[in-house]
């Protein structure tokens, strides 16, 4: 057994679900036992540790400072897991000499929901299971271990200082990244330079999730939208003096599943996301049978590509319900904007990161992460990790141990290779 594969199954019988999937009270939820563990592991190999607080997960938008995207710690209703301790993990490898570069390893450590068993690893033909192996805890082994190996060898930057921060809550609401963030100009004197220009003082963050071992600069945004229709009520055996909100409901599902999908389809394309997406994926409506409903919902999944806007979408998508003679209220359902990502490639670190895993074209991904947080605060930021998004969230989740060892070998060899 490797060392990373070692690291990776301590992680995996450590539960770490996100509270949100959970009831209050349950002994699987929050991130606090992974992110002490990581902290002793990290302690041993030499590297400065800090626990960074995160406020518990907000239950209103208000919460979060909507023109930095940033986490708040005023107003707003709290969650009943909000006052969890569920801080980020923080482990800081720094040079000998003056700071010129900053390396951000960012994976999370929260996972979703599983059964009992799936929170024992198992090993069989190749691959270790279990709940989070891929997604994001072997991010989490792999980059840790690759620190730790660099922090215990004599082949050590001797300009760049990197960070190791495990986030937390990046399958709920990203109130980690939102909160390191807020505070990054803290952590490092490179954070305090980076809206500056990036040749002066170039930073990365390398953001942990399952890519096949690929570079990813792009990925989609995503906009959860409740669209709300208003009836009149009335007595199922007279329903002509009603008028049916599901009825209209449904006229707008099909609106949104046909036209305005086919519209999207002939109107924007991304050269490594493809097109945006609309999916109707909820629907509420009504009392009981013999009652003409007056209200009934339905939500929507909105993929975004760069360049499109929670506003623009919600002006475009009631400027084609009125062209269909349609009405219905518009309200956002995420608890905090998830923006699309889209990052220069031609940067230099980004360019150097590319050489040393052997990729010469960027990639795109279809779904949502920390990532586009870090960015819209001024990091830049790729996706990169060993796994397969197919196996996320699913039963039977696993990793590869060959590509598990061998993104923490491409992760080493790209910190060795920096000054």
């Amino acid at each position: 057994m490797t060392r990373t594969e070692k690291l990776l199954a301590e992680l995996i019988a450590l539960p770490s679900v996100n509270p949100a999937f959970l009831p209050p009270g349950h002994p699987y939820a929050g991130e606090k036992n992974v992110a002490d563990f990581l902290a002793a592991v990290a302690a041993r190999a030499g590297l400065e540790v800090e626990l960074q607080p995160v406020f518990g997960v907000r239950e209103h938008v208000r919460a979060f400072d909507s023109t930095r995207h940033v986490a708040s710690s005023e107003s707003g209703d709290m969650s009943p897991h909000s006052k969890m301790e569920r801080p980020n993990l923080i482990a800081r490898l720094l040079p000998r000499n003056k700071i010129r570069r900053t390396i951000l390893l960012a994976p999370h450590l929260d996972t979703v929901g599983a059964e009992d068993s799936q929170f024992i690893p198992q090993r069989k033909n190749g691959r270790l299971y279990g709940r989070g192996a891929c997604d994001t805890k072997g991010s989490v082994a792999a980059m840790l271990t690759a620190l730790c190996e660099l922090a215990e060898s004599k082949n050590r930057p001797q300009e760049t200082e990197i960070i190791f921060v495990g986030l937390v809550d990046e399958e709920h609401a990203q109130a980690g990244s939102r909160a390191f963030v807020g505070q990054a100009s803290r952590l490092s004197p490179s954070f305090k330079k980076i809206r500056d220009r990036q040749d002066t003082c170039p930073t990365l963050a390398i953001v942990g999730e399952p890519t096949k071992l690929q570079v990813v600069t792009a990925h989609k945004g995503s906009l959860w939208l409740e669209l709300e229709t208003r009836g009149v009520a009335a007595h199922g055996a007279t329903p002509q003096f009603g008028k049916n909100a599901i009825h209209e409901a449904a006229r707008i599902v099909d609106w949104l599943q046909t036209d305005y999908a086919a519209d999207l389809k002939r109107r924007r394309r991304h050269p490594l996301l493809g097109l945006p997406t609309v999916s109707v994926g909820m629907i509420a409506g009504g009392t009981q049978p013999n009652i003409v409903p007056d209200r009934c919902a339905i939500t929507i999944d909105r993929r975004t590509l760069p360049g499109e806007t929670e506003a623009g979408v919600k002006r475009e998508t009631q400027k084609f319900l009125r062209s269909k003679n349609l009405s219905a209220t518009i309200a956002d359902r995420k608890l905090a904007p998830a923006l699309p990502l889209e990052t220069d490639y031609k940067l230099s670190l980004i360019r150097k990161f590319m050489d040393c895993v052997g990729q010469k074209k960027p990639v795109g991904v279809h779904f949502f992460c920390d990532a586009a947080v870090l960015s819209a605060g001024g990091i830049p930021s790729v996706v990169f990790g060993p796994g397969d998004i197919a196996q996320a969230h699913t039963a039977d989740e696993w990793i590869s141990l060959t590509e598990l060892e061998r993104g923490k070998e491409l992760l080493l060899n790209f910190l060795k290779s920096l000054p």
